[in-house]
């Protein structure tokens, strides 16, 4: 039997504003005031799962005990087929310290050309573990994946992340030069909250 959410107030734990602003937008349905983990000062704890699933769960858990409140945490990435699934949960941190989105795009393209050049399979896929935690420690976990290619060089100034390079399978545009309300209704994350609406928003 899945949980209802039933409150009025949930904790995003994220410090990324884009992120933030994606979850507000696909909950703007629903009567909830959406409070970033970021407004508490909660702290980001490390992910030291090896699985989004595992890594979203530690990072709402971690939130919904800091803030007394229900959290919600993604963790997400691009996984290329080519590079046998990197950058994977490791997607963040090949951005580096100052969070660089040019630089790991950069370190995709140079991975992919030291593999096998242009005729590299440019397969990937986006992956979102999304995780809704109450303060005792409860969980509900769902993952939605896109699938597509990779674009180089990036295009695109709508999104973030690696956005820029990520192109869903049906279309010409990456992710980053679509309109936010149709990548909304088509991405990674659309996906794993339209599974975690119907089990635990209705």
């Amino acid at each position: 039997m899945t949980r209802q959410f039933s409150g009025d107030k949930l904790v995003i734990a994220s410090h990324n504003p884009g992120k933030v602003i994606e979850i507000r937008d696909l909950l703007g349905n629903f009567d909830i005031e959406i409070i970033s983990a970021a407004d508490f000062g909660l702290p980001e704890p490390e992910e030291t799962s090896l699985t989004f699933n595992e890594n979203a769960e530690l990072k709402a858990r971690a939130a919904a005990l800091g803030s007394h409140l229900p959290a919600l945490a993604d963790d997400s990435g691009l996984s290329v087929a080519a590079l046998d699934g990197d950058p994977g949960i490791y997607s963040a941190r090949w951005a580096g310290p100052d969070k660089d989105f040019a630089l790991a795009m950069k370190k995709v393209m140079d991975a992919l050309s030291n593999k096998g050049g242009n005729n590299m399979d440019k397969g990937a896929k986006f992956v979102c573990a999304l995780s809704l935690c109450w303060p005792d420690g409860y969980c509900e976990t769902v993952e939605g994946v896109v699938q597509g290619q990779l674009q180089f060089p990036p295009r695109g100034d709508k999104g973030f992340g690696y956005d820029p390079i990520f192109v869903a399978n049906g279309y010409t545009s990456t992710f980053a030069e679509i309109d936010p309300a149709e990548k909304h209704r088509i991405s990674h994350r659309a996906d794993a909250f339209h599974q975690l609406v119907e089990m635990c928003f209705n």
